[in-house]
């Protein structure tokens, strides 16, 4: 494993089991070229992940993991931790993010820390508020993961549909509902936050994302954009000046 100079990775570390958040950084994506550098309010896009976990009590250290040097030095100035380059294996287009989570933890086990809580941040999620991280973290203990989600826009009971073997489309989930709000209520994952126990991260990456026991912490629409091209990063920018413009408004 390479550890560069001003990673902090030699830096001496508690015995004591702690809540660590982790951030999964690649340097390519192709919907929108450079996204995690990408100015977004002023600042970095990974930045306001790497500052809400730096300024939430409950989690004693933030880590970066990438493959990218650019997002390293950006990590780093925000006041991350970045303890080595990603392998190229684990940073490709087709590569999972829960591997990448359980290699970036067992490296910092192996030099002594010990791990209870990962609290995983996906930076293209800049919306977040520490209410968010603080609703989710509350749960942690109950389930091996704690999920984010948000209330979709359909619903598989009432309005998703999908072609079946003659081509004629049909409803998902088909079931006798008049009206939508008779239906089960259900739940997308927004990807924002996830809160691992150390033992459930082992799990799925040995066994998958689907064979833990799983919490859901439900956070409103406006802060669950998740950017992955250049129209969801122009709807977060309208949400985050909505957000501006609303505490400017309740100041006295």
């Amino acid at each position: 494993m390479k550890h560069l100079p001003g990673d902090g990775s030699r830096k001496k570390l508690n015995k004591t089991a702690r809540t660590i958040a982790t951030i999964c950084a690649r340097g390519g994506s192709k919907g929108l070229p450079r996204k995690n550098v990408l100015a977004f309010g002023g600042r970095p896009l990974i930045a306001h992940s790497i500052e809400q976990a730096l300024a939430c009590p409950a989690i004693d250290a933030v880590y970066v993991s990438t493959d990218d040097d650019e997002i390293a030095d950006v990590a780093l100035r925000h006041g991350a931790q970045v303890p080595y380059r990603r392998p190229a294996e684990l940073a490709s287009d087709s590569a999972a993010k829960i591997p990448a989570i359980e290699h970036l933890v067992r490296h910092l086990e192996a030099l002594g820390e010990v791990i209870g809580t990962v609290v995983d941040l996906q930076p293209t999620s800049p919306l977040r508020a520490q209410a968010d991280l603080a609703a989710a973290l509350a749960l942690a203990g109950r389930a091996e993961l704690v999920v984010t989600v948000t209330e979709p826009s359909h619903n598989p009971y009432y309005t998703l549909v999908e072609a079946g073997a003659d081509g004629r489309m049909h409803l998902s989930k088909p079931a006798d509902f008049a009206r939508r709000q008779d239906a089960p209520a259900v739940w997308g994952l927004n990807g924002s936050i996830y809160v691992w126990s150390r033992a459930g991260l082992a799990h799925a990456a040995d066994a998958g994302f689907w064979a833990v026991s799983m919490l859901a912490s439900p956070m409103p629409r406006e802060r669950s954009v998740d950017i992955d091209d250049a129209l969801d990063f122009e709807l977060a920018e309208w949400y985050l000046r909505r957000q501006q413009a609303l505490v400017a408004d309740s100041r006295p």
